[in-house]
């Protein structure tokens, strides 16, 4: 090691004891030069950690992220010079573990980039192993594109809205933002907007005081109130009536309420996270959802897969599932099964496929769930999936399949080219660029 670097090293083996978190010192060429005592509880074992490649250390890769099909933080943070944080699966003791790599450079004198300081913050919105608590479990591509959001806005007191097909996990995700944010202590609440009427959306929300309307025998506390300190959870806002749409704008602007029947005016002291599977743009244009509301409670959107979005998690999926209902421990499901789940749209989501297990579980007599303990439809299934995008018995080359599932989609999809380009899998600037391509040809 040269001796400048060698310097360095030692003075940030100092400073490294002084980050709670695990952290490391990396060379320009992987290798790691200095630890904490944090990182080597986590990703110590037999050999010494000094001087080993971190991809080695933290993945098992025999090369760079980059080479292995992931983004790698150290060849971001080297070609921008800037701070950059990604989410990464990384190997413990205790199996892989969801990440939040933070990565930055270090200087010499001559402000030349000698090394890289990196900092693993531990995301525990997620698991990405099979256990009995509840909780978000995943580590697909799509899940991980998700969580990343879901760290980044947890701990702040930003607006978050979740937008995402019915079945998707909003709830949970609402939790998991609501756990690992400073209001964790606090009550949880939900409201389900699409029960409420337009004559119980102010109470319930709001409050009442006795003899306010015909029924109010008692003072009744509104959820606002309730979930003071905490976290409200608006669950299908776009479902809201227009006129209802306007007291909830006031309450979200102003930090003010008043129960119904009261001149006293309360403050409320809540973080909001609001959730829809409706296009609320389109809502918008449409005059069905007003726009000043919309911008309060959209600062920071996350957009949900789909199940089949992350399909690479319906195993582990399925695991968590099996264990978290009443009689699924120790119940299987078949390799036939599987490959016939896999080839499912499960347009009920994540839902859906707890509604199917749980139904298999009462049908596996030998605590397998086979074809026979399928839904009939399931099994039944032709697929007409393949053909419908062009495939048949002769090879198609995948530039031409892209383009023909590109024009397919994009000719039924209702929104706009952000949320395509969500689902899809791609920034909007690279399905703008595929979507000209085809024009073009």
């Amino acid at each position: 090691m040269p001796t400048e670097l060698h310097q360095v090293a030692t003075e940030m083996g100092e400073i490294l004891e002084g980050i709670a978190e695990p952290a490391t010192l990396i060379g320009l060429d992987y290798r790691i030069l200095a630890t904490n005592t944090a990182y080597r509880e986590v990703y110590g074992d037999q050999y010494p950690l000094l001087k080993r490649h971190c991809y080695e250390v933290s993945h098992g890769y025999s090369v760079p992220c980059d080479q292995a099909g992931e983004s790698c933080p150290l060849k971001r943070c080297s070609e921008s010079g800037q701070r950059q944080r990604l989410l990464h699966l990384h190997n413990t003791p205790l199996g892989e573990e969801h990440v939040d790599v933070e990565m930055q450079p270090v200087h010499n004198r001559n402000g030349e980039v000698i090394c890289f300081l990196e900092i693993m913050h531990c995301v525990r919105e997620a698991s990405a192993r099979a256990g009995n608590e509840e909780g978000l479990v995943g580590r697909s591509d799509a899940f991980n594109r998700m969580l990343e959001l879901v760290h980044r806005a947890a701990p702040s007191e930003i607006s978050v809205l979740l937008l995402g097909e019915s079945g998707t996990g909003k709830e949970l995700v609402a939790r998991a933002l609501h756990d690992s944010s400073p209001r964790s202590r606090k009550p949880f609440v939900t409201v389900e907007c699409s029960g409420l009427s337009e004559s119980l959306f102010e109470s319930e929300l709001f409050g009442h005081e006795r003899g306010a309307f015909t029924g109010a025998v008692s003072r009744k506390r509104g959820l606002v109130d309730v979930a003071r300190g905490g976290t409200l959870f608006l669950d299908e806002i776009g479902e809201i009536p227009l006129p209802q749409q306007v007291k909830l704008l006031r309450l979200i602007e102003t930090g003010v309420f008043r129960a119904v029947g009261s001149v006293e005016p309360q403050h409320a002291d809540i973080r909001l996270v609001c959730a829809t599977h409706r296009n609320l743009r389109r809502m918008v244009e449409e005059g069905r959802f007003r726009q000043d509301l919309y911008y309060r409670i959209s600062p920071f959107p996350i957009p949900l897969p789909t199940l089949k979005e992350r399909i690479d998690d319906l195993p582990l999926l399925i695991e968590v599932l099996l264990r978290r209902l009443p009689g699924g421990e120790g119940v299987s499901v078949s390799r036939a099964a599987l490959k016939t789940l896999e080839r499912y749209d499960f347009p009920g989501n994540i839902r859906e496929l707890r509604n199917i297990l749980e139904r298999g579980i009462l049908l596996a007599d030998n605590a397998v769930l086979d074809l026979e303990q399928l839904p009939q439809e399931l099994v039944d299934r032709p697929d007409g999936d393949l053909s419908a995008i062009g495939i048949t018995e002769s090879i198609t080359p995948l530039d031409q399949l892209e383009a023909r599932y590109l024009r397919q989609v994009a000719a039924r999809f209702k929104g706009d080219n952000r949320e395509l380009a969500a689902k899809l899998g791609v920034s909007e600037r690279t399905l703008y660029r595929k979507l000209r391509q085809l024009r073009v040809g």
